[in-house]
């Protein structure tokens, strides 16, 4: 289905002709009807970092894995010239001559099936060429990419150039069954666009169906053939994944992942953009109108694709295939955003971007922050985007990696706190999610409770002993979060010394803290010896939650004492 569907979608695209694909092409040589050299006219077209690689054209492609293969009109100085380094080998030089009278030949069979006077004036230029004779540009590359322009015709752009090419890398062998168009059609025995643009994937493109050993062969169908496929749907598919590849509205990469999505029928609609970078107008929009049913998305009903990408050795892995519908992605992506909203300390509930809630469960590392999202296992991005887009609970393993990246750096912060959210309303652990944005003074679950009285022993400490450094979430959350009764016994010793100080030199802040310590300890009966890892998600929670308040008094006292 996956392939089918992008086949489909390239009939929407505007896509470079047959067997063509876009190549950056720096030189054009120059030349009259009757094949005498004008000159050599340099295209523009500079790449990242500002270096010229050439204009963008549609021109002849060949899949080429080893040997010579000449693409028509359009080459390399070897393939062009017969030239090759002045360091090369015997060997090399000849290579470099055999592949120049294999581009010659290409160019008078093109100029006796077409009759087009361009292609025959580029003939006749190749026939008395002298190398040694031309003078090449003083810039030119050995990697640069040339072609010719006869006139204001640049003859590979000919209709007719076009059929001559497509009708040679035709396929010549018997037909069967292809596997996308149900047609009778030769298989493609090698698909002959690679895909490009997978992180972490061979920057030459990868294949997406292709078996290169024994043991994946069926029947002795050897490459793609055990999967028959003709060749203008292996194009059409790889030439529709490129396009989704290239469009920033239609991919997202995560980590090693890439995703892609498109609809049936031309919409805006933006998931790629709204879930890396989610602007809280538009996510109030999105969820104003699912609650409302109002959605103008949803006026006509469209199909929605996605799937998602990764690389392995040379070839293209599947990660993930979604089929749904624009209205049903967009209730979804609205139930994502609605289970996250937690408080920052501020009031606010802005969106959480899908790699900050992935990257959250990653070490920080310093330097370069591509080095964060190269670590990322496959499968966090997945799981969050199969909940954005399908609505698939989240799976317990990410908040035992949650509540694991917590106790190993001493803190919850908002990201993780959301995404432990996620998990426990997804996965119906908790069912009140308006009670879980913030702090809950009517939660008298003793995990929460727990994670709450930490956080007022932390600013009990930081109170009495203003600077610290080492505090006692530093030294005991691990031990708090798993087995309370073990850590609060001491820890509940400890704050006794603090508040003593606090009752002599901060009269004001005694009384606050205090009552908040007897606030919860009136609902804990009794310390917990172990928690679950439901309940050490709670337990986070209540920690953060308890600073988040906090913070916001603070803010608001401060701001009090100004007015």
């Amino acid at each position: 289905m996956l392939l089918e569907q992008l086949v489909k979608h390239s009939q929407r695209l505007s896509l470079p002709p047959e067997m063509y694909i876009k190549t950056r092409i720096k030189w054009l040589i120059d030349l009259d009807y009757e094949g005498h050299l004008i000159g050599f006219k340099q295209t523009a077209g500079k790449e990242t970092g500002g270096k010229n690689r050439g204009k963008k054209y549609s021109a002849p492609h060949a899949l080429v894995s080893s040997g010579i293969v000449p693409k028509l009109l359009v080459g390399n100085s070897e393939y062009v010239f017969g030239l090759s380094p002045p360091e090369a080998n015997e060997d090399k030089r000849q290579r470099a001559s055999n592949c120049h009278r294999e581009f010659v030949e290409l160019v008078h069979k093109c100029a006796s099936a077409t009759g087009e006077s361009s292609v025959h004036a580029v003939a006749k230029f190749l026939d008395n060429m002298v190398t040694g004779n031309i003078k090449l540009p003083e810039d030119f590359d050995s990697t640069d990419i040339f072609s010719f322009c006869v006139g204001d015709v640049i003859p590979f752009e000919l209709p007719n150039v076009e059929r001559f090419w497509a009708d040679r890398q035709a396929i010549k062998r018997k037909t069967t069954q292809c596997l996308i168009c149900g047609k009778l059609k030769p298989p493609a025995e090698r698909h002959p666009f690679k895909i490009k643009g997978i992180p972490g994937g061979q920057a030459s493109g990868m294949a997406l169906v292709s078996v290169n050993n024994s043991s994946g062969e069926s029947y002795c169908l050897k490459a793609a053939l055990n999967s028959p496929i003709c060749q203008y749907c292996a194009e059409r598919y790889a030439k529709a994944t490129d396009s989704l590849i290239k469009d920033e509205k239609s991919h997202l990469r995560i980590g090693p992942i890439i995703y892609l999505f498109w609809t049936r029928n031309d919409m805006e609609f933006d998931p790629a953009s709204m879930l890396s970078d989610p602007q809280p107008e538009d996510v109030k929009k999105l969820l104003e109108s699912v609650k409302t049913e109002s959605s103008h998305f949803q006026i006509e009903p469209n199909d929605f694709y996605a799937t998602a990408l990764s690389a392995s050795g040379g070839r293209v892995v599947v990660r993930d295939w979604v089929e749904s519908t624009v209205a049903n992605v967009q209730r979804n992506i609205a139930r994502y955003f609605s289970m996250q909203q937690i408080d920052n300390g501020n009031g606010e509930l802005y969106p959480i971007g899908l790699h900050a809630l992935a990257g959250s469960l990653i070490p920080q590392k310093t330097g370069k922050a591509s080095s964060l999202w190269s670590d990322i296992p496959p499968g966090i991005p997945k799981a969050l985007m199969r909940t954005a887009i399908s609505g698939i609970p989240l799976p317990k393993w990410l908040l035992f990696r949650a509540v694991n990246r917590n106790r190993a750096e001493r803190r919850v912060t908002r990201s993780r706190a959301a995404l432990i959210k996620m998990v426990l309303l997804s996965q119906k652990l908790a069912t009140k999610e308006d009670m879980m944005q913030q702090i809950n003074l009517d939660n008298h679950e003793p995990a929460y409770l727990c994670g709450r009285l930490l956080a007022v022993l932390e600013a009990i400490q930081r109170e009495a002993l203003p600077g610290i450094n080492t505090t006692v979430v530093d030294r005991f959350y691990g031990t708090a979060s798993t087995a309370p009764a073990g850590a609060f016994s001491q820890l509940m010793k400890m704050a006794q010394s603090h508040l003593a100080k606090l009752r002599r030199d901060k009269p004001g802040a005694h009384i606050a803290l205090q009552q908040k310590l007897e606030e919860i300890q009136s609902k804990l009966s009794d310390f917990p010896r172990t928690l679950t890892l439901e309940q050490q998600g709670l337990f986070s929670l209540g920690y953060y939650h308890q600073r988040a308040a906090d913070h916001a008094a603070a803010r608001a006292h401060k701001q009090a004492r100004h007015e």
